[in-house]
């Protein structure tokens, strides 16, 4: 664990993929084509205690979904990349509009198509029931599942790393 939190030490950027790390990864349609998404209110208060920190949260998804914009929209979340089926020119493009290194990024995902971000960043973080492979080439794995607390983990494991967890803890109570 100490090998994982010196590399979250330095984290600027954490890039979270939406399907399957934010949510569980079912897709609910409704008959008149509209798309529905649970999504983990821990994971978003973890969102936001990361944000007051200071680290800059990133969505890069491969789907387009007005549901994505609107709770983006609600955590105050604005790099939001949706439609993205190639996702490392999104990755690129954020990275450099921010100006940071890959080693000050982590990048949280599921399945196969997060691998190209994955094995660039400084961080790479798959959600517990990922896929084998892509398990194979993180750096660290959650403890809960994707849309089941996996973000809340990342959040708060970065947060700890960074001597910032029980300060924003104790803040409530």
């Amino acid at each position: 664990m100490q090998d994982i939190h010196t590399k979250a030490s330095g984290v600027k950027l954490v890039i979270f993929d939406v399907d399957g790390v934010l949510t569980d990864g079912s897709l609910y349609l409704g008959d008149d084509g509209q798309e529905y998404k649970a999504f983990n209110s821990r994971d978003g208060h973890g969102m936001k205690m990361l944000q007051k920190s200071g680290v800059v949260i990133g969505i890069i998804t491969g789907r387009t979904s007005e549901v994505v914009r609107i709770r983006m929209e609600g955590l105050g979340i604005e790099h939001v990349y949706q439609g993205k089926h190639d996702k490392l020119p999104a990755y690129e493009e954020l990275r450099d509009k921010l100006g940071l290194t890959d080693g000050q990024v982590a990048y949280v995902g599921d399945d196969v198509v997060d691998l190209p971000i994955m094995r660039r960043v400084g961080l790479a973080i798959a959600v517990n029931d990922a896929h084998p492979f892509v398990i194979q080439h993180a750096h660290w794995q959650t403890p809960h599942a994707g849309g089941r607390g996996a973000g809340r983990d990342v959040c708060e494991m970065v947060l700890e790393a960074q001597g910032n967890l029980q300060a924003e803890l104790d803040g409530y109570l």
